[in-house]
């Protein structure tokens, strides 16, 4: 049976599905420049990155697949864009994975 309702949202720190606040366009990637289309830094920017840890809150080791795809792409666009002088692969890693890597939990030696 297919249903018009929309299900009710959860309550917690997991949201459905993280949407963009207010009515401006959303903090997605604007290629072959990959800047924000919302805010103009360099994307992911500080907003985008909020959105994917929260959609991908369980599922932290799927985010940094995700993100290695996309350094990827970005890589082969910037170097396509400006193939002499293209970004640094340290800069490009820590814009892109660096701080979406899964954390591990300390483990407490006993004593």
């Amino acid at each position: 049976m297919i249903s018009t309702r929309l299900p009710t949202p959860g309550r917690g720190l997991y949201p459905q599905r993280p949407g963009a606040v207010g009515t401006g366009p959303p903090h997605t990637p604007l290629r072959p420049m990959w800047c924000c289309r919302a805010c103009g830094q360099p994307w992911p920017c500080a907003p985008a990155r909020l959105l994917l840890r929260a959609e991908y809150a369980r599922n932290r080791t799927g985010l940094s697949i995700y993100l290695a795809g996309l350094m990827y792409e970005a890589m082969r666009d910037l170097y396509h864009l400006n193939p002499h002088d293209g970004p640094d692969p340290k800069t490009l890693f820590d814009r892109f994975l660096a701080w979406g890597s899964p954390r591990r939990r300390r483990v407490e030696a006993s004593r």
